[in-house]
């Protein structure tokens, strides 16, 4: 099938123009006059590319690209644009157009962008079947296909099955019961017991009862017999929650019933075995909770045997925005609310938030917001102070978080023309050779370093971009575009 081409364009003649320059290219274009024109065609039949005129008679070609982005359609933008809307189409580019064409668009210039960006899409429609095999974006209670959680998910894939104890840490909010109870959905117990109990919740006095239950009589108050969470577990599996917060003469009783498998009740003199298996986890680091004295180092061993690392809301990049919209389509069906989409701007705050109580509190502050409001859109106007005070801070540059552990090249090659080279007097006249500073363009640099990237991952662009914290479409887009320059000068 031909790929098509929409061109969104007011001016029937340059239209009869451009279909005159592409007339014998391997793809079809079609032509519409106004944005409602577009938005229809697009809703029918949804083409590889757009070239987008930013003056249409009906709408502005920026409302277009917000709503291609609000609705996440799957097309790539090239943006039509006079001399002096130049500025303009590149600030557009930052919401989501691939690139920008200054009209009049000579044959050559229409031709080539057409042609790249049509193979850029073919590529990543590649990536994306390539990843689809190997990605989920569910699993189970879990939402998000980031690369941390894709680790997490073969983790339970693997250690499921076992009998192996399993020790999930993580920040509080960021789902280590839901991962606890993934582990126990794909082990052989799945049709047994899930007991979840949170030690951190659990007063020290009470905390032996819970675990080992008691008799009757056992203490004031203790009228009935009253099963534990270890007897309840019986067969299947036992989540202990928060376990640094367990007391230490606790620990060594824990201790021994998971070396055993037997404990006695409280009040009891007679012995229970149970086959149980043991999850744990803790918001604390176990080790130093070690060092300190607070956590048992032969329990510790006892009950990591597989850690799992679950990775905080604001390391999962696009998953937030995916929570966020999937958190408020369920609260808007539940409370009868209009609500089906989030406003890009509104989205990217969500994105740059730190959010210290992770999904736990996105998921707060996404309910909050469709109980007090009842719009179409979730905009600016509906976040909390605390993700728009983020806004503020936003305008000056941060670097990321690569940058500030690991110079870039082009950092270390500044760094070190500093060091050798000082700015003085005599430099800033110009008294000093310029070839000192031994400064690159900035294009050298980028393509020696994904060039070192994908020859240190033995030519596999996907490991490699994921390394560089790249799209692989974007690595793969650069690389095609250096070597068809490589093969045009060669000629």
């Amino acid at each position: 099938m031909r790929p098509k081409v929409l061109l969104v364009e007011d001016s029937t003649s340059l239209a009869v123009l451009y279909k005159q320059y592409v007339k014998d290219e391997p793809y079809d274009l079609f032509h519409v006059e106004t944005g409602q024109e577009a938005i229809a065609f697009i809703e029918r039949n949804v083409p590889q590319l757009i070239i987008l005129d930013l003056k249409l008679p009906d709408m502005s070609g920026e409302d277009i690209l917000d709503w291609i982005s609000e609705n996440q359609i799957p097309t790539s933008t090239v943006i039509a644009t006079a001399h002096g809307s130049v500025d303009i189409a590149v600030g557009l580019i930052q919401k989501g157009a691939k690139d920008f064409l200054e009209k009049p668009i000579k044959a050559n210039r229409l031709k080539t962008s057409i042609s790249l960006h049509l193979k850029q899409a073919k590529l990543e429609h590649l990536v994306e079947d390539i990843e689809s095999k190997f990605d989920r974006s569910r699993f189970h209670g879990f939402l998000g296909s980031c690369l941390a959680m894709q680790g997490v998910y073969k983790i339970i894939d693997s250690v499921a099955p076992t009998t192996a104890s399993v020790f999930i840490n993580g920040e509080s909010g960021t789902g280590k019961e839901v991962c606890a109870e993934a582990i126990h959905k794909e082990s052989q117990r799945k049709n047994m017991p899930f007991i979840a109990l949170n030690c951190g919740a659990i007063p020290k006095d009470l905390m032996e009862s819970e675990v080992f239950g008691h008799i009757k009589g056992a203490f004031t108050g203790a009228n009935t017999d009253r099963k534990g969470a270890a007897s309840m577990a019986n067969g299947g599996t036992l989540f202990l929650d928060e376990l640094c917060e367990m007391d230490l003469e606790m620990q060594k009783k824990l201790l021994r019933f998971l070396q055993t498998g037997t404990f006695t009740p409280l009040g009891a003199s007679k012995e229970v075995k149970v086959d149980v298996r043991i999850l744990c986890a803790t918001n604390r680091d176990p080790l130093v909770e070690v060092e300190e004295g607070r956590f048992r180092e032969d329990l510790y061993y006892r009950v990591h045997v597989v850690p799992i690392e679950m990775p905080p809301l604001r390391e999962r990049g696009s998953d937030i925005a995916t929570l966020a919209k999937h958190f408020l389509k369920i609260y808007a069906k539940e409370d009868g609310k209009k609500f089906s989409g989030i406003n890009s701007d509104a989205e990217a705050l969500l994105k740059k938030y730190q959010w210290p109580g992770n999904v736990r509190q996105l998921q707060n502050i996404i309910r909050n917001i469709v109980v007090l409001n009842d719009e179409s859109k979730l905009s600016i106007s509906h976040l909390p102070a605390q993700i728009l005070k983020n806004k503020a801070s936003t305008t000056k540059p941060v670097p990321s978080p690569t940058s500030m552990v690991t110079p870039s090249a082009a950092q270390e090659t500044l760094m070190t023309a500093r060091e050798s080279t000082p700015l003085n007097e005599a430099q800033a006249s110009g008294q000093i050779p310029k070839q000192e500073m031994n400064i690159r363009p900035m294009w050298q640099i980028e393509r020696e370093t994904i060039q070192n990237a994908i020859d240190f991952c033995d030519g596999n662009v996907l490991n490699a971009a994921v390394l560089l914290e790249l799209s692989p479409s974007t690595v793969y887009r650069k690389k095609q575009a250096w070597e068809a320059e490589d093969e045009r000068s060669a000629v």
